[in-house]
């Protein structure tokens, strides 16, 4: 079967969703408001949906995997960002090399946990 596929774009929730807007904002993205309780979020090729809509056990157990050409870079920029003092809940967690590549793990606010990585060429 072809798909002739162009984008993915998971739909995820947001305990408070207006500190999630800002964190998202703050992240680099381009927000695009659909309807008052949700807007995609979208970085060049990229993009999610992100819902004024809190199921514990759903949010508790969502992870996004994000492909970025260099994670070393990325990490550090995130970093620079020091979002864990605006945002209580936020963690960002060190690159870590694994046999397929780098990865880097960033807890949002309502905790979805980001992969952020690089695979080996």
């Amino acid at each position: 079967m072809q798909h002739n596929s162009k984008s993915i774009r998971p739909f995820i929730g947001a305990n408070n969703y207006e500190v999630s807007r800002q964190f998202y904002r703050d992240l680099g993205f381009e927000e695009v408001v659909l309807f008052p309780n949700m807007s995609l979020f979208q970085n060049e090729s990229i993009g999610f949906y992100l819902q004024d809509a809190y199921v514990k056990d759903w949010i508790d157990n969502t992870m996004v995997f994000m492909e970025v050409e260099d994670v070393n870079n990325f990490y550090n920029q995130i970093a620079a960002l020091d979002l864990p003092s605006k945002y209580p809940t936020v963690r960002l967690l060190p690159v870590k090399k694994h046999d397929w590549g780098s990865v880097c793990y960033l807890h949002d606010p309502s905790g979805i946990l980001w992969h952020i990585g690089t695979f080996n060429k």
